[in-house]
């Protein structure tokens, strides 16, 4: 965590030195980072994360410097076409904008504290802050109301930070969502090609298959394994906001109870392997179960997107690939 730009700071100004946050406003065209990337620099010098990649870290540290000296948030643009681009660096045809906020005022400082308490217990926060006055708050997008809370919602759902406009004023809106937790029903071919190329993305990945010679250490090294009827394992650790269920045993003994767990919950993503009359037959054994057309119109069937993948490894990236159309999209 010792390049984590919120731990950082919070930890700087535990110490009881100035800090200034810098977070990508908005992006168009090549740039290096996108919107919500941050960099906190410290009053030292120190600074940790990142808003360019390195293009322009040595203009947004001397705007962090201004900004706690006269306690007033800045507003950066970098792009190619500008005079200062090339001294800058940002030679990638992109364009940039940037917000430097300097944590001068209490309510900025616990703002920080508060969203990293909520990092650290994995529940989903957006910062938000008003960019005409400087004006912040850290809203639990699942708990809070109001046309904020709304919008901070839905930018929590599709993991897109930026700027937003909310009752005609402009607000900075940065999600920190916790890991995406895929759930993987049965230890076959394609999950061993699934948690590979999973793995590196971040997500939290738990495989739940009840036959022990399936989901074996050997098989899945270094990845958590539940040898339980998956209505069972997900009964003690439920599915969430954040979590994508896959059921790939192609056995309805162990698939039909985690799709009705799934679709039951508020997993964003339910998706289950098999063919177009595979698929028939399940909806069929679903719609017994008590599921109705909205219900099953959340379930990704024949799983992933269409791009004539035939390998177990081509299943996987078009299964990934549909888990990350469907957060960008909500």
């Amino acid at each position: 965590m010792a390049d984590d730009p919120l731990f950082a700071a919070e930890e700087w100004l535990a110490q009881g030195r100035g800090v200034a946050l810098a977070t990508v406003l908005s992006t168009w065209g090549s740039a290096p980072r996108p919107a919500g990337s941050q960099m906190a620099v410290c009053s030292d010098g120190a600074f940790a994360g990142s808003v360019s990649a390195g293009c322009v870290e040595g203009a947004v540290l001397e705007a962090a410097h201004a900004a706690l000296s006269d306690g007033k948030l800045k507003r950066l643009s970098f792009g190619v076409a500008d005079s200062t681009a090339w001294a800058v660096g940002l030679t990638c045809g992109g364009k940039i904008e940037i917000l430097v906020e300097p944590l001068v005022s209490q309510t900025a400082r616990d703002t920080i504290v508060t969203l990293n308490g909520m990092r650290r217990s994995e529940r989903p926060a957006v910062r938000a802050v008003q960019l005409q006055t400087g004006a912040c708050c850290t809203i639990d997008p699942h708990v809070e109301d109001g046309l904020l809370a709304a919008i901070s919602a839905k930018a929590a759902r599709s993991d897109r930070s930026g700027e937003v406009t909310v009752d005609n004023a402009p607000w900075l809106l940065v999600v920190a969502n916790p890991p995406v937790d895929l759930v993987v029903i049965g230890a076959v071919h394609i999950a061993q090609a699934l948690v590979r190329i999973a793995a590196p993305l971040g997500y939290r990945i738990r495989v739940i298959d009840p036959r022990p010679s399936f989901a074996t250490v050997d098989r899945f090294p270094g990845i958590a394994l539940f040898h339980d009827y998956p209505d069972e394992a997900l009964a003690r650790a439920p599915l969430h906001q954040r979590s994508a269920l896959v059921a790939l045993a192609h056995d309805p003994k162990i698939d039909d109870p985690a799709l009705i767990a799934a679709l039951g919950s508020p997993a964003f993503y339910v998706g289950a392997l098999g063919s177009m009359k595979n698929q028939a037959a399940r909806r069929e054994r679903l719609m017994a179960q008590g599921f109705g057309d909205s219900d099953l119109a959340r379930l990704h069937g024949p799983v992933g997107l269409s791009i004539g993948s035939k390998t177990p490894e081509e299943i996987a990236v078009s299964i990934i690939a549909d888990i990350i159309a469907t957060i960008h999209k909500a």
